[in-house]
């Protein structure tokens, strides 16, 4: 069993399983503790980056049972037993995900920084997107959504690229989407 932020008062302490990248691990946490902090700090999981620690930026957006979130706002006690994917774990066996071959191919990245959690909000939007999930910007309310550049960006607007590689990102996921 691994640990994160060890509490000092044990009466605190929550032993949660979060299943992370198709491998169930089990962690000793203080009850307060985050899933963003579980995986980085009691899992040594570094993909999701801690950017604003107030779900404002992306950067550590992850994929929690199928659907992207925030991980800096979600308590990991909360999500005992779920299934949680990560940009490490986002290729599965392959190689690399179609959108990171994507990201690359469309120089869309600059610092790295907010990529992982770009990454994982692309793939998030692209199952919403089959499922027909509408945005504020979707036009019609049956079937797939179309993702034009516009649906792509009102999707992708809660994830921030300091550096302004959105012309990229956008395009990345276009090519996927296609």
């Amino acid at each position: 069993m691994e640990s994160s932020a060890r509490p000092d008062d044990p009466a605190q302490a929550s032993v949660v399983t979060l299943h992370v990248n198709g491998v169930a691990r089990t962690v000793a946490l203080d009850h307060r503790t985050t899933v963003l902090d579980a995986l980085r700090e009691g899992l040594g999981i570094t993909g999701p980056k801690k950017g604003c620690d107030q779900g404002q930026c992306g950067a550590c957006t992850v994929l929690v049972d199928g659907r992207r979130v925030l991980s800096c706002l979600l308590p990991a006690v909360a999500y005992d037993g779920a299934r949680i994917v990560t940009v490490e774990g986002l290729a599965g066996d392959r190689g690399a995900h179609p959108l990171q071959e994507a990201f690359v191919a469309r120089d869309a990245l600059q610092c790295g920084y907010c990529t992982p959690g770009q990454l994982c909000s692309a793939a998030g939007l692209l199952a919403e997107a089959r499922e027909g999930h509408p945005s504020l910007v979707t036009r019609g309310t049956e079937g797939p959504v179309e993702l034009t550049a516009e649906e792509i960006r009102e999707r992708m607007s809660g994830n921030i690229c300091r550096c302004g590689a959105y012309p990229g990102i956008v395009a990345a996921i276009e090519d996927v989407a296609s």
